[in-house]
C-alpha cells in the first residue's frame, strides 16, 4: 500500500521546535518590552516564523524592525548547535520500518542538512531532502510535499508521511498522502492529542516506539481509506 515514508523534520525527527520558539519568544519581548507575547507564543506552533511575524504585527498593531527575522534565524542556528537532539527513539523506530525515508520540512535546506547532521540521522535519508523552499508555497499547501513525491519517483497515495503540526498534517492531506501524527516532542501542548483527535485524526503516535507497528499495520491494508 505504502513505497515510501516521509518525515517532518522539526518535531517528529529532531527536538527543535522548543528551542526555536524560546529563541523567538526572547527576541520579541526584548525588542517589544511592553507587550506580552506568552499568550500567542502557541500560535507559531506549525507556522513558518514570516507567516507568525507578520499575525503578531496585526495582532498587536506593531512593527517588526527590518532584519529583526534573519537575526532570530542566526540565534536559533545558534542555539540548534549548541543543544539540539533527535527525539528520544527515532532512530531505532526508522530503522525498523521497511520503507526508505525521506524528509519534508518548510525549514531552510541548509538548517535541515545541518540538524540532521548533528543528531546523526543525515545516513538514513541520504539525498531524499525536501525544503519549501525550493517550490512557490510553503505548508499548508501541500507543494513541497508534491514536489517530493516526483522528485522520489512515487505516486502521492503510496507515500505515509508523519507531521507534529495541523499544517503539516493538512499539507500531506492536501497532496493526496495519509499521514500519522506525531505528538511526543518537547514543545507539543498539553492535550494537543485530543485536538488532534476533534480534528478527526485518528493516528497518533506519542512515542517512537510505536511507529513501526502502526506502520506495519499500514502495509498490511489496515488503515483502510481514512487519510489520517
Amino acid at each position: 500500500m505504502f513505497d515510501h515514508l516521509i518525515c517532518d523534520c522539526d518535531g517528529v525527527l529532531v527536538d527543535s521546535e522548543i528551542i526555536a520558539d524560546r529563541t523567538l519568544l526572547r527576541a520579541l519581548s526584548a525588542a517589544f518590552p511592553t507587550v506580552d507575547f506568552n499568550s500567542v507564543a502557541h500560535l507559531a506552533f506549525g507556522q513558518r516564523t514570516s507567516t507568525f511575524l507578520a499575525d503578531l504585527e496585526t495582532r498587536f498593531g506593531i512593527t517588526i524592525p527590518a532584519g529583526f527575522l534573519a537575526g532570530v534565524e542566526r540565534e536559533v542556528d545558534a542555539e540548534l548547535k549548541r543543544s539540539l537532539a533527535p527525539v528520544a527513539g527515532v532512530r531505532d523506530a526508522l530503522e525498523a520500518v521497511p520503507l526508505p525515508a525521506a524528509v519534508v520540512s518548510n525549514s531552510r535546506l541548509t538548517r535541515i542538512a545541518a540538524s540532521l547532521a548533528r543528531v546523526g540521522l543525515a545516513d538514513i535519508f541520504g539525498p531524499r531532502v525536501f525544503s519549501a523552499e525550493q517550490v512557490a508555497r510553503p505548508k499548508p499547501h501541500p507543494d513541497v510535499y508534491l514536489h517530493a513525491a516526483r522528485e522520489l519517483g512515487v505516486a502521492p497515495e503510496r507515500c505515509l508521511v508523519i507531521e507534529d503540526s495541523v499544517t503539516g498534517l493538512a499539507a500531506a492531506r492536501a497532496a493526496g498522502m495519509m499521514t500519522i501524527a506525531f505528538v511526543g516532542a518537547s514543545h507539543v501542548p498539553q492535550g494537543y492529542a485530543q485536538v488532534l483527535r476533534n480534528l478527526g485524526v485518528t493516528r497518533i503516535v506519542e512515542h517512537m516506539e510505536q511507529l513501526p507497528a502502526l506502520i506495519a499495520a499500514g502495509l498490511r491494508g489496515e488503515f483502510g481509506q481514512l487519510q489520517s
